[in-house]
């Protein structure tokens, strides 16, 4: 089914700014703010976006309503959730998908903001963003590395599609190309075409079983993963091959997978051997080192969007605009 692309973002346009899952650090918020209005877009914040309940900002009903009121707000073009952590999952079935559709907007993020991806996909049909967050992100001292910093605003605003005008089906939009700084690494050859999705795998596995589970089915699947030892890799894999999603894909795409090796101490499977298990076996195209997750350069990688996979050639194109001019 065809995907509902959101309006691209302009200057002037305004970024509502909200916090629905982890506790926010104020000097990189500050900092993220600043650069965002810098670069000529308005901010807009629902009460208190530091205030916090242990590891979540805030209770349940407070994030929830704030994450909506964002969602459906006419005066905003683009939801930017200031981090990740925990507590997206907690938030999903308090939001009404069907005043949310009515809208589309730009939403971003990454990690535990996968779950919030997944929802809107399947809900509201919604393309969105796997970018990093404005706290890990543009909030960092130095901002957004000189890749990621490109494809983030590539990949949302109006201006930077000038040269695809009138030429909507125009190739060129590589991600990632042969010879580049950052070649793919093949883990199965082959070409595939499907729309993006996915994102952190241990959120992914989590919304199995549940309304907002991810549909794989010809599909390039994207996975990443932060601080996960290699036997709860194994799990969440094993959890995807048993529900069909592995089989079911078009081809996948293993971005980050930081600080997942064993510990010392412990008899284990490398995190080689246990993504060669489960993915080596596939009859599709696998490719490993996507710049994108839980280190720099966090490259941007529109979801929903159709795009073509060349394993051999090492290349990952986007095969549409992934906003709406």
């Amino acid at each position: 089914m065809q995907p509902i692309f959101p309006p691209a973002l302009k200057p002037g346009d305004t970024i509502a700014l909200v916090a629905p899952a982890g506790v926010l650090k104020r000097r990189r918020i500050e900092r993220a703010i600043e650069r965002i209005e810098l670069a000529g877009y308005r901010i807009k914040t629902y009460g208190d976006i530091y205030r916090g309940r242990g590891y979540l900002a805030g209770d349940d009903a407070t994030r929830a309503d704030e994450l909506m009121a964002a969602l459906t707000d006419p005066s905003v073009q683009a939801v930017f959730p200031a981090r990740g952590g925990y507590g997206i999952t907690r938030l999903l079935d308090r939001l009404d998908y069907d005043t949310i559709r009515e809208q589309p907007k730009i939403v971003t993020g990454f990690s535990d903001i996968t779950a919030l991806h997944l929802a809107l996909q399947r809900h509201c049909r919604w393309a969105t963003f796997h970018t990093p967050n404005p706290m890990d992100g543009l909030g960092t001292v130095d901002g957004l590395e000189g890749l990621a910093e490109h494809f983030f605003w590539r990949a949302l605003c109006a201006d930077r599609y000038r040269e695809d005008l009138g030429q909507p089906q125009k190739s060129g939009y590589l991600l990632i190309e042969p010879g580049g700084p950052l070649p793919l690494e093949v883990i199965r050859p082959g070409t595939a075409e499907g729309r993006i999705t996915g994102g952190n795998l241990a959120l992914v596995a989590a919304t199995l079983g549940t309304p907002y589970e991810i549909d794989t089915a010809g599909r390039l699947l994207f996975l990443e993963d932060t601080g996960e030892r290699p036997y709860r890799i194994d799990r969440y894999l094993s959890q995807l091959r048993l529900a069909g999603k592995l089989a079911e894909a078009a081809g996948i795409i293993l971005g980050y997978f930081t600080d997942c090796q064993p510990a010392a101490e412990k008899a284990s499977l490398s995190l080689e051997e246990v993504l060669g298990d489960y993915l080596e076996p596939l009859p599709i195209p696998v490719v490993r080192n996507f710049p994108a997750g839980h280190e720099a350069p966090n490259v941007t990688l529109p979801l929903g969007v159709l795009a073509r996979l060349d394993a051999q050639r090492g290349s990952l194109e986007l095969l549409e605009n992934p906003v709406a001019l």
